[in-house]
């Protein structure tokens, strides 16, 4: 029986077991982040009592400095995390996607100025842009979202270019072309499909890359600001060695998420790789 390219890709994808567990373990993560509200056993912003309180039955992660429960931030925060990487990640996608696809189809002008656009942003240092335009601009989640986005997309933007180069010389583009097809439809329709793979699989860098960059940010102050919870907020308050030494419990859980989703989304993204790898024979 003749198998779909989609079912061969979810055929290899399952051979990386790596990846797999990954996907799992994401996926927990983000049903959690999103039930956040009935998981929590208390108010996020509330302040109780027990201030810096060890883990307990009561408080199962323990609370921090001014006796808010860790483990109810730590629900908000990984949602307000997961939200910052998503939704940047869509934002440099979309914006690379289509210069990438400008640039390669058209050339000439359109391809030069849109290149070298894409080499001024990437020939600054990296986290020193983002230092900048987070100083710039006022410090919340909305903004952080847009900086990242903004500043994310020429590598995808590359990349897309690259693949339409190569793609735009196929035999079924040139048919389109003689067909009276519009570039419109050219570019949609028959170029876009078959770039799609190598995109996904660079998304998921962008992601891992723009939750660790919201975590910087946020533990700098220039990001997520208190109260709302994030997971670089919840560890701005694990600066001094006190804390560091004696209580372990403000900034193990949120690090340990912080690391999670960055090593499953990376994982997941290696396992794409390979699972649209046309050289992968495994059957």
């Amino acid at each position: 029986m003749h198998e779909s390219y989609l079912g061969s890709v979810i055929r290899r994808f399952k051979y990386h077991k790596a990846g797999v567990v990954s996907l799992v373990i994401l996926s927990l993560i983000v049903l959690a982040a999103l039930l956040a509200p009935v998981l929590a056993p208390y108010d996020p912003n509330a302040i109780n009592p027990e201030f810096s309180a060890a883990p307990s039955v009561k408080h199962i992660l323990g609370t921090d400095q001014i006796g808010r429960d860790l483990f109810s931030r730590l629900l908000y925060g990984t949602r307000v995390s997961l939200l910052v990487g998503f939704l940047s990640t869509l934002i440099a996608t979309f914006i690379g996607v289509l210069l990438g696809l400008i640039a390669g189809y058209f050339g000439g002008a359109a391809d030069m100025i849109i290149m070298r656009c894409t080499d001024m942003v990437m020939s600054f240092p990296y986290i020193l842009l983002i230092l900048v335009a987070g100083a710039i601009f006022e410090p919340g989640m909305w903004n952080i979202i847009l900086i990242l986005g903004f500043i994310d997309w020429p590598g995808i933007a590359r990349l897309v270019r690259g693949n339409v180069l190569s793609i735009k010389e196929k035999d079924f583009v040139h048919a389109s072309r003689i067909g009276g097809m519009s570039r419109t439809y050219i570019l949609f329709s028959d170029i876009l499909p078959n770039t799609i793979a190598p995109i996904l699989v660079f998304a998921t860098s962008v992601m891992a890359i723009s939750i660790l960059d919201e975590a910087a940010l946020s533990f700098l102050g220039m990001g997520v600001q208190p109260p709302a919870a994030s997971l670089g907020n919840m560890l701005n308050g694990a600066q001094s060695i006190t804390v560091l030494t004696k209580l372990p419990w403000l900034w193990i859980s949120p690090g340990a998420v912080i690391v999670l989703l960055v090593v499953c989304v990376n994982f997941i993204g290696d396992a794409l790789r390979d699972a649209i790898d046309p050289s992968t024979t495994k059957s």
